[in-house]
């Protein structure tokens, strides 16, 4: 049975719905038009759900960026970040007070050694560093979803794909 789209509505956090004929919401089928990629360019960007939730944020200064999340509060807002200028300065993402953390990981391909490496957050992993020298290649993506893991405290979720051109290391720390 076909299920038709009587509407579509864009939430307060960026996410897209769909108000069915019947009343009820959904988000499958929906698409985002060209409002869903956010160009970066400053040396800053302090991400704010109303205007950044659902979409994809370009990072493209190339002397580095240093991102900052809101608070984590477990309501599933999810931001993805394409680096789209390959950094000659290191560049930052990291969450917004000492009780949020990152979980999850980073995999990066090592164009060195033409290998694969894997790294895991730590319990203290707050901030996730592209290192000039060693990461921040052009196309490289993290992905980070405001969730509550264990249904109570909330978390930033992480996943990061990315490409090592120097000596392999973790890109997560404790720095907030």
């Amino acid at each position: 049975k076909e299920i038709t789209m009587a509407k579509i509505l864009t939430s307060i956090h960026g996410k897209l719905l769909g108000l069915l004929a019947n009343g009820a919401l959904s988000t499958k089928g929906l698409t985002r038009d060209e409002d869903s990629i956010v160009n970066a360019t400053a040396a800053t960007l302090t991400i704010k759900p109303q205007t950044h939730a659902g979409k994809t944020i370009t990072l493209n200064r190339a002397g580095g960026i240093a991102v900052t999340l809101p608070a984590a509060v477990g309501q599933g807002d999810e931001y993805e970040f394409i680096t789209g200028t390959t950094f000659t300065s290191s560049a930052t993402i990291k969450v917004a007070n000492s009780s949020n953390v990152f979980v999850g990981f980073a995999t990066f391909a090592n164009n060195a050694a033409d290998t694969a490496n894997v790294y895991e957050t730590a319990a203290d992993s707050d901030t996730y560093t592209f290192d000039a020298a060693v990461s921040g290649l052009a196309g490289g993506r993290v992905k980070v979803r405001d969730v509550k893991l264990n249904g109570t405290t909330p978390v930033w979720l992480i996943e990061a794909i990315d490409a090592e051109d120097g000596t392999a290391a973790t890109p997560f720390s404790a720095t907030v």
